[in-house]
């Protein structure tokens, strides 16, 4: 990782770069990332959120990210760069209007990526270099059917020291097979970038987030329990390839309600937020990275 006056190498698939370039030619990943990230002169740590369309993957990262700028759970976050907040600031207004973000959109020049600087106080000095871009649904699916379709997702990964996979737990507890599956499409997909060999077990931090756990709160008592019986797919596969994995739940909305827009399309309507089971899954996986 290195730059010049004249060139800047992409921090995320280290591609060439004319120094004052905005976007990456070849992932379009923000090249103010490699800047800010020789500035900490330490290598940045990038930890992903994925999982499919709707899950919740916008406004779970937005609270996340708001959660650690307010300093919940002891930890101390500072934003490298103004584009940091981007996320949390669209997410948190969204909610407090009682509305849901928009969708993140397929064309990865336009997603929201962060960057902050990380640390538990009263644990020494250890800080780590956050990397998390909010990656749409839709474009994870398209790479995870025909890899390397979109450098940027197969890059990331390559460099992803921990991973958080969301997962529909309502979906799953009304009987659908889909989050199942296509959560076992993802731990496949991981599984096939975090592999050193294929005799070997994955074991880079995964925490499986099972989303919208309110409308399930047995979900609650036992995440383990829920996803061994719910999504038994993707808990086999994290027996047999995974050796540091942990299942959370979390919830956001606390109170639904649902209402029309201007065309008389029925749209839900978040009417009391209530954050739960958040910051456990990565609280989880920087304790693995410490």
């Amino acid at each position: 990782m290195s730059t010049t006056t004249e060139t800047a190498y992409c921090l995320i698939c280290e591609h060439e770069n004319p120094g004052d370039a905005v976007l990456c030619s070849h992932c379009y990943a923000p090249m103010t990332l490699i800047h800010d990230a020789i500035s900490q002169n330490r290598e940045p740590c990038i930890i992903s959120v994925i999982g499919e369309s709707n899950v919740g993957k916008t406004v779970y990262l937005g609270l996340l990210l708001d959660m650690l700028s307010k300093r919940a759970g002891d930890f101390e976050a500072v934003p490298k760069g103004a584009y940091s907040v981007n996320l949390q600031q669209t997410v948190i207004s969204h909610l407090q209007n009682r509305k849901f973000p928009p969708k993140t959109p397929s064309e990865t020049d336009r997603w929201h990526w962060a960057y902050y600087q990380v640390a538990r106080m009263g644990r020494g000095t250890q800080w780590f270099d956050l990397v998390m871009p909010d990656m749409a649904g839709e474009t994870l699916a398209a790479e995870v059917e025909s890899p390397q379709t979109h450098i940027v997702i197969q890059s990331l990964l390559e460099k992803t020291a921990g991973c958080m996979v969301l997962i529909d737990a309502a979906a799953a507890a009304m009987g659908s097979s889909q989050p199942d599956l296509f959560g076992l499409k993802l731990m496949t997909y991981l599984d096939q970038n975090f592999a050193s060999s294929p005799d070997e077990k994955v074991y880079n931090p995964v925490a499986v987030v099972l989303c919208k756990a309110d409308y399930c709160p047995q979900c609650f008592d036992d995440p383990r329990v829920f996803a061994e019986t719910n999504l038994n797919r993707v808990w086999n596969m994290c027996q047999s390839r995974f050796a540091g994995v942990e299942f959370f739940a979390a919830s956001v909305i606390g109170t639904l309600g649902f209402g029309s827009d201007d065309e008389g399309n029925i749209i839900p309507i978040p009417l009391h937020t209530t954050p739960r089971g958040i910051l456990e899954p990565f609280e989880w996986i920087l304790s693995h990275l410490e």
